[in-house]
């Protein structure tokens, strides 16, 4: 399991919608490699081409708000972000971001860090320590289900694994 996730930190404001972090326009196809593209590109044009694959967004309150499309987690995870971190999600990308393996974690003092900080999430302690600033953050650590969740790779691979040990031991 991984249980720490650390990266360089690309800041959003509050209330970035799902249409801000994959465009409605670029929906006609399901293909991650595709989506992950354009991902924030309404918000930041340049998002992609500036982020290295290991980074991590923070951002103001209710992000994934919106429609309920998996296409926001989805890009967002194969562009290679590797996790958010915010005041407060949208109930409905909080519940897919899981579904998709996209580790996501509310933190009421995410405005207290900056772009560009160094950041690391200790998913067991339900800590983020902002190495730039030499401050540390306490979060409700994650179940361990949804854990699970985000170690398989989401609800999909989580539940084709369940399958096939419930398989291996009735042989």
């Amino acid at each position: 399991m991984q249980k720490n996730i650390e990266g360089k930190v690309w800041k959003f404001g509050k209330d970035i919608d799902t249409d801000l972090i994959i465009a409605a326009r670029y929906l006609n196809t399901s293909d991650p490699k595709e989506l992950a593209k354009h991902v924030m590109e309404d918000a930041d044009p340049e998002f992609v081409n500036k982020m290295t694959p290991g980074d991590i967004i923070v951002a103001g309150e209710n992000f994934g708000c919106g429609s309920s499309r998996e296409h926001a987690p989805i890009a967002l995870k194969a562009a290679g972000v590797a996790a958010i971190v915010a005041p407060t999600f949208a109930r409905i990308f909080y519940r897919n971001a899981f579904n998709m393996g996209l580790p996501i974690f509310e933190l009421k003092e995410a405005d207290e860090i900056d772009e560009n900080d160094e950041i690391v999430i200790d998913m067991d302690k339900g800590t983020v320590t902002n190495k730039t600033k030499n401050k540390t953050y306490e979060f409700t650590p994650i179940p361990d289900f949804m854990q699970e969740l985000i170690d398989a790779g989401g609800l999909m691979s989580f539940a084709k694994k369940e399958l096939e040990e419930q398989k291996e031991n009735k042989e």
